[in-house]
């Protein structure tokens, strides 16, 4: 019993959006710290990386909850 297709397509989503906010804060950070372009480049990917890591993985821990639960209580 897997969860259904819209907790996946919201997990994914989550995950993508952290990605997204989590490139804008390493943006951030190497704007206030340095001025070369590479730095900057250099934080937008380390921040993306790191957000949509996290996400991902509360995404998957909810993910096989999700499918625990529904094993123990099946739905009539």
């Amino acid at each position: 019993m897997l969860p259904s297709r819209r907790a996946f397509l919201l997990a994914f989503g989550g995950v993508v959006l952290a990605g997204i906010l989590g490139g804008i804060i390493g943006f951030g950070i190497a704007d206030v710290s340095s001025q070369s372009d590479l730095s900057h480049l250099i934080g937008v990917f380390v921040g993306s990386v790191i957000g949509a890591a996290g996400v991902g993985i509360v995404a998957v821990l909810v993910l096989r909850a999700m499918a625990e639960w529904r094993r123990q209580n099946p739905q009539s």
